[in-house]
């Protein structure tokens, strides 16, 4: 193998520290922000000479498919999943999924490169269905994922749960006195606007994953 450049072998420390802290490798975002390189092209160069000379190995077709060929990190270090817990509405409300689920999910998904998978242990997944949030780029089919919450500010996008209604909904929300408006984003549908004692948040939106055609 050649000798590394200084960029490349910064690279690959940072690729060793990012395995050893998260037990998976970082993406292409992740390296080219904590190098402090100019583009993800930039990134994607030196990675093929490093691929080349013998140091990684890349799964082009596998997300964050980065494996250290140095006979200390594993082979091929496992993704975290996300449990698809069940089904969400984004139009009327529906039932909400059973927590039990969790153990026993419908499928799961890997979280997009991207956002933050600290505690990737609680985050859960919803599929969606209705078109309330389409124009927030969220259509009937996606698997959207949550952080478990309490609480949202004005504007978040949160899994809301109706008390007496028994169900939930997928809406932004905003704190309106006495009230909470539900409101969607789809400009043919009104709002749900309920007395604030009557709505738990249950998590906030962190990714969505697009349903494949």
């Amino acid at each position: 193998m050649h000798k590394t450049s200084p960029r490349q072998q910064q690279m690959l420390d940072f690729i060793h520290a990012y395995i050893d802290e998260h037990a998976y490798p970082p993406s292409v975002r992740d390296i080219q922000q904590a190098c402090e390189i100019s583009s993800t092209s930039v990134v994607h160069y030196n990675l093929h000479i490093l691929q080349r000379e013998g140091f990684i190995h890349r799964d082009p077709e596998v997300s964050r498919g980065l494996e250290v060929l140095d006979g200390i990190t594993p082979s091929r270090t496992p993704m975290p999943s996300v449990p698809v817990i069940g089904y969400i509405a984004a139009g009327s409300p529906l039932p909400a999924a059973d927590e039990a689920l969790r153990h026993d999910p419908l499928e799961t998904v890997t979280p997009p490169d991207g956002i933050d998978t600290r505690g990737v242990g609680d985050l859960y997944a919803l599929r969606v269905r209705g078109l309330s949030m389409i124009d927030a780029l969220i259509d009937d089919g996606d698997v959207v994922i949550f952080r478990p919450a309490t609480e949202a500010r004005n504007g978040d996008m949160v899994a809301a749960w109706l008390i007496e209604e028994q169900e939930a909904t997928l809406k932004r929300i905003y704190h309106e006195g006495a009230n909470v408006r539900l409101q969607p984003a789809n400009s043919q549908m009104e709002p749900i606007i309920v007395p604030a004692g009557n709505v738990e948040i249950k998590g906030r939106v962190v990714a969505v994953i697009r349903r494949l055609e």
